[in-house]
């Protein structure tokens, strides 16, 4: 079984053995018995150590990117600071875009920097830069993060080069492909050391589920973050789990019209008299259209655009969708449209991270896209009037 679309579904997920259940049980339990003091049964002996559930979740998403093990989390914010954990220590440095998701700048600025380490933001499509930024090879660890493509600015980092700059100085390279998915991207097979998720997005799909995962591409750096998977315990339960699981069954297919539809939003939009700009890396004038080209199956499901009218008409469009539902997260089968400066990026409101109050968010979901496309018609009409 090589092909993507056959390992979603199979990859970890052997029928039942007892009862020939197609689909593996869901294992909630906290305890297990043991057959006598120290002997464990099937080496589970409780739930936060291991649990079936959230193993074959754990062995599907390794096999599906690559890696030597994967580890799933309660959120993608608790992979990510048990990854940064397992690496970091006071006096260490991550460099990271200047443009990432709020919430992992805010967990590197206002946790891990008071703990001692040092934040260094750069933007990540200049390779030249990064160089720079990055220096020659220290003494002290070194995480460089990468984010591509990037929330909310669509921005698009060389995954394979930025892996080589990064290893020359001695850096650990993590790339979050939560946007991307592993169908559409493997970070592993282009040089990064880790790759992170917040399952809670395209993986799980169904925007039904919260949790995270790290997938290792080493057996030593997996078993350092799984060490403190067990001692920190923010694992995913397993309903989460097995939710997830479920979502990645889906996978392949919901991903292919996530791209199609937001291709033809994008091409739909770019054109329009209140647009300025659209962000979306698909398009032939995007920026980093050749590198995603490269790197990646399909350009996704998200994108964002910029309100020629400004601040507040972009809050008016928003505000104003009927099949778009104005809210948090993205990735599920259902689009979601968002206004990151007040919502998903507010964090962040103030730095050099700040999104342009006139930006908003599309996450573009499987609907039938002439209803999307006249959708976002209508509301942006109803922007310009009010």
């Amino acid at each position: 079984m090589t092909e993507f679309s056959t390992r979603a579904i199979h990859a970890g997920q052997e029928p039942d053995a007892s009862t020939g259940a197609v689909v593996p049980p869901l294992h909630l339990t906290s305890t297990y018995k043991q057959d006598g003091v120290g002997g464990l049964r099937s080496g589970y002996e409780y739930s936060r150590s291991a649990n079936p559930t959230r193993d074959s979740l754990q062995t599907l998403l390794a096999d599906l990117d690559g890696g030597a093990a994967a580890l799933s989390f309660a959120s993608g914010l608790a992979a990510e600071d048990a990854l940064l954990r397992a690496v970091l220590r006071p006096g260490a440095r991550v460099v990271m875009g200047n443009d990432v998701y709020g919430g992992t700048h805010r967990l590197v600025n206002r946790v891990h920097v008071p703990w001692g380490v040092r934040l260094q933001t750069v933007d990540m499509s200049d390779s030249d830069l990064v160089r720079a930024t990055i220096g020659a090879p220290g003494s002290d660890p070194l995480v460089l993060w990468i984010e591509t493509p990037t929330n909310p600015l669509m921005k698009i980092a060389d995954i394979a080069l930025l892996a080589e700059i990064g290893h020359s100085a001695g850096a650990t390279v993590v790339v979050d492909n939560t946007f991307a998915s592993p169908y559409l991207q493997r970070p592993l097979s282009l040089g990064a050391d880790a790759v992170v998720y917040s399952t809670t997005k395209y993986l799980g799909g169904h925007s039904d589920v919260v949790g995270g995962a790290v997938v290792l591409g080493s057996e030593e750096l997996a078993e350092r973050v799984a060490f403190l998977q067990f001692a920190a315990g923010a694992i995913s339960g397993p309903l989460d789990a097995w939710l997830t699981v479920r979502g990645i069954k889906t996978l392949a297919v919901r991903m292919d019209r996530h791209s199609a539809n937001a291709q033809a939003v994008a091409e739909a939009l770019v054109e329009h008299p209140a647009i300025d700009r659209v962000f979306y890396p698909g398009l032939a004038d995007h920026p980093g259209h050749r590198i995603a080209a490269q790197q990646m199956r399909g350009f996704g499901g998200m994108l964002s655009v910029a309100l020629a009218g400004g601040a507040s008409v972009a809050r008016r469009f928003a505000e104003s969708t009927e099949i778009f539902t104005l809210a948090e997260s993205l990735g599920g089968v259902e689009s979601l449209i968002g206004y990151p400066s007040e919502m998903t990026h507010a964090s962040v409101r103030g730095t050099e991270l700040a999104v342009p109050e006139n930006l908003v968010r599309l996450s573009v979901g499987i609907e039938d896209v002439d209803d999307l496309v006249a959708d976002l018609h209508q509301a942006l009409e109803r922007a310009a009037r009010e």
